[in-house]
């Protein structure tokens, strides 16, 4: 029986391991199935608070894991397979082992939606990239291509604007989902280009270990040609991973935990963290953040029962 299980080991669930590990709680971290989350995928973060010339993504994210594990924090490796939020203790399978806990902290996060193109996953951290904000300034005066019709990929190719000498927007279909304002901006920046009924058919070059070009298909005329490009950013939108408690607790239609105020969500005792609940910033420090909220709430409400 533990008093917190924090699903989720990235920024978020880290941060609240940090908080509710000094608070005496000694909480369960289950590290998920993509282990350290987004940051794990990341090589410099230049963004973090606190480091001059930067760090890279999995040394933050493992210095995170330590800094919880001297105050207490424990990790089970595995994701959480089954859950019963219907009643308290809250019941938890994590790949066939059951926990009960007093208070849950779901800060599993949000995978980014990929292509699924062969060398794409290769390549990650190497020029393949699906935050702007997170790995924009590594290209500048360089060549940006940005995937995606809807208003995150707009917001994403007119921030690139300021770092690449251009950006070309890729698009499968002529119109595009993104809404009049958003797609209104980006056509009035004289830096993107456009490239509509267009498809990626695979990422250059692994052999090099960094973006060098696309092979790109027109869906409309068949024909197939090669692009030089720097940076290939994916903008194609999240998956918020909170597919085994969907129907427990409040979602919206895409998934992401409905905040009621604070870290809470509609189930007392649950509580949100980062990118499972954070549809608009998404960025490391929003998430330890977030953290910190949830385990300050998950404190105060055992506090309140007399934990």
């Amino acid at each position: 029986m533990r008093k917190v299980v924090i699903v989720g080991s990235g920024c978020a669930g880290n941060t609240a391991a940090i908080y509710a590990a000094r608070a005496n709680l000694q909480p369960l971290v289950v590290k998920g199935k993509e282990a350290g989350g987004q940051l794990s995928l990341t090589t410099l973060v230049e963004n973090f608070p606190g480091f001059p010339e930067g760090v890279d993504g999995p040394v933050l994210v493992e210095n995170m894991k330590k800094q919880a594990e001297h105050f207490g924090a424990e990790y089970l490796d595995g994701e959480v397979t089954e859950a019963d939020l219907s009643s308290r203790p809250f019941r938890l399978s994590v790949d066939g082992e059951r926990l009960e806990t007093s208070t849950l902290i779901i800060a599993s996060g949000a995978s980014a939606r990929w292509l699924g193109l062969p060398n794409e996953q290769k390549l990650i951290g190497r020029g393949v990239s699906s935050c702007a904000t997170c790995d924009g300034f590594f290209y500048r005066d360089k060549k940006i291509m940005v995937i995606g019709g809807g208003d995150s990929a707009m917001e994403e190719a007119n921030f690139l604007t300021r770092f690449g000498s251009e950006v070309t927007i890729v698009h499968r279909r002529e119109e595009f989902r993104a809404s009049k304002i958003m797609l209104d901006r980006a056509r009035k920046n004289p830096k993107i280009k456009w490239l509509t009924s267009t498809v990626v058919e695979d990422i250059h070059d692994v052999q090099q270990g960094v973006v060098t070009g696309v092979r790109l298909r027109n869906v409309q005329t068949g024909r197939v040609w090669e692009q030089d490009v720097d940076g290939f950013f994916v903008a194609i939108g999240h998956i918020p991973n909170t597919k085994v408690f969907r129907g427990q607790i409040e979602t919206d239609s895409e998934g992401y935990i409905v905040s009621h105020g604070g870290a809470r969500t509609s189930v007392a005792g649950v509580f949100h963290a980062g990118d499972v609940q954070d549809r608009v910033y998404r960025q490391a420090i929003t998430a330890a953040g977030a953290g910190c909220m949830a385990a300050i709430e998950a404190e105060r409400f055992l506090e309140a029962e007399g934990h």
